[in-house]
């Protein structure tokens, strides 16, 4: 699977760029702010329907403009499929494929499949657990884009629970009648809760089941001399779902478990206003031998585990029959030399490889493929993001920015912005 032509307008930094690209490593090489992440980010974003530096949509559009436009024609085996996607800085979202327009935007998954790896890796490790929620509601939709339905069907219902908790208290002490009702309301709500985030867990579950020997296996080659390391769930509805192999036929088993939960788990969420229970709660533990490895691996150690994650999501895809879009945003900045090469050694063989640089004495020695210069360009006081020069490796490479535009911590507006932060977990 490759990526041959990419096309935004108005998207972060971008105000238009059109990109024909081939199956080869692609090197976009540019000082930091000047656009070249929001280039990848793109790309994951059709992949994913989710940045992954932001949770909301509008730091995506473009400042002044009222919707960002991403387009892509990806072939795979021979076929070719051109998305499109419309993010709206307020209000829905709008897709289309081969110009004839879907009903919802999750449509679209499955068209491009990537794996990217970030700086921001480094908090599946160290992170909260919404980091390591959303980095398997992210496979999971790349392996099975039907499961984008079930995780909407989640959120909008823990959404109107939680909503309704956190004025049942009040309303329960006003009168009987208003008790009863809102008791009646929440067993509609937890039966629909129940049923699809047994969905939700299910289809991580089997995911978890499948990364596990690979993120071993992968973690050693990266870290022979560390511990052992390893994956699982963990479940805010207890130890009867994180021993769940997942998979549809769990669904009915899971679904049990959480109804039972939720009631066992009422009255206390009615008192604190929260729902407790659910998908929305659980984890992904990593551990590195006995201990769990947030708070007891070192730098290196969670560098370690970070990437073995990813390349294990790179082996998963494959399995699945796709050979995935590989993108590279950074990373080997934040790598000692040893890692810059296992990195390096362990993407080559992807059909598409994608890489952002701002130095280029970072990348690793004799890695080939095309550059592409980012730069930017300044009008009416608006800095924007442009292409500026596009060269194969040994060939004379363009400078990144013209000496009197050169301001050193200067950023592109869109450009790096900090991930959102998602409330940590009561």
């Amino acid at each position: 699977m490759f990526v041959r032509a990419l096309a935004l307008r108005d998207f972060r930094s971008w105000p238009r760029v059109d990109l024909e690209l081939h199956p080869e490593t692609t090197i976009f090489v540019g000082r930091n702010g000047f656009g070249k992440t929001n280039l990848l980010e793109s790309l994951y974003y059709l992949a994913t329907l989710r940045s992954h530096r932001v949770a909301a949509d509008a730091p995506l559009v473009r400042t002044g403009a009222t919707a960002a436009t991403v387009g892509a024609t990806v072939q795979n085996d021979g076929r070719e499929l051109s998305v499109e996607l419309t993010i709206a800085a307020h209000g829905a979202n709008k897709a289309t494929i081969n110009t004839a327009p879907v009903r919802r935007p999750r449509e679209i998954l499955g068209v491009l499949r990537t794996v990217l790896f970030a700086p921001e890796d480094l908090a599946l490790v160290r992170g909260d657990p919404g980091e390591r929620r959303r980095f398997l509601d992210e496979l999971v939709v790349q392996l099975r884009p039907v499961a984008a339905g079930a995780r909407a069907d989640y959120e909008r219902v823990l959404r109107q629970r939680s909503a309704l908790l956190k004025t049942a208290g009040a309303a329960m002490r006003r009168s009987r009648s208003e008790a009863d009702s809102v008791i009646a309301t929440l067993d509609v709500w937890d039966e629909q809760l129940a049923q699809f985030g047994a969905e939700v867990t299910a289809a991580r579950l089997a995911v978890v089941r499948e990364l596990e020997p690979l993120v071993g296996r992968v973690y050693a080659s990266i870290a022979p001399h560390s511990r052992a390391a390893g994956i699982g769930y963990r479940s805010a509805a207890g130890p009867d779902v994180d021993a769940s192999p997942g998979g549809d036929d769990q669904i009915p088993v899971i679904r049990e478990i959480l109804a039972e939960r939720l009631a066992q788990m009422r009255t206390k969420e009615i008192d604190r206003g929260l729902c407790l229970v659910g998908p929305h709660r659980d984890d992904l533990q990593l551990n590195l031998g006995s201990e769990p490895a947030k708070g007891f691996a070192s730098h290196g150690e969670s560098w370690s585990l970070a990437l073995s994650l990813r390349l294990a999501c790179v082996d998963l895809l494959r399995a699945d029959g796709v050979e995935p879009v590989i993108m590279l945003d950074d990373v080997f900045a934040e790598l000692d030399a040893a890692r810059r090469e296992k990195l390096a050694e362990a993407t080559g063989g992807a059909e598409q490889l994608l890489i952002t640089a701002a130095v280029v004495d970072d990348l690793p020695a004799g890695l080939g493929g095309r550059r592409i210069a980012v730069g930017t360009h300044e009008h009416d006081g608006v800095r924007s993001s442009q292409i500026i020069g596009d060269s194969l490796a040994g060939d004379q490479a363009p400078e990144a920015q013209a000496p009197e535009e050169q301001v050193a911590g200067e950023q592109v507006a869109g450009d790096s912005a900090p991930p959102e932060e998602e409330p940590a977990d009561d």
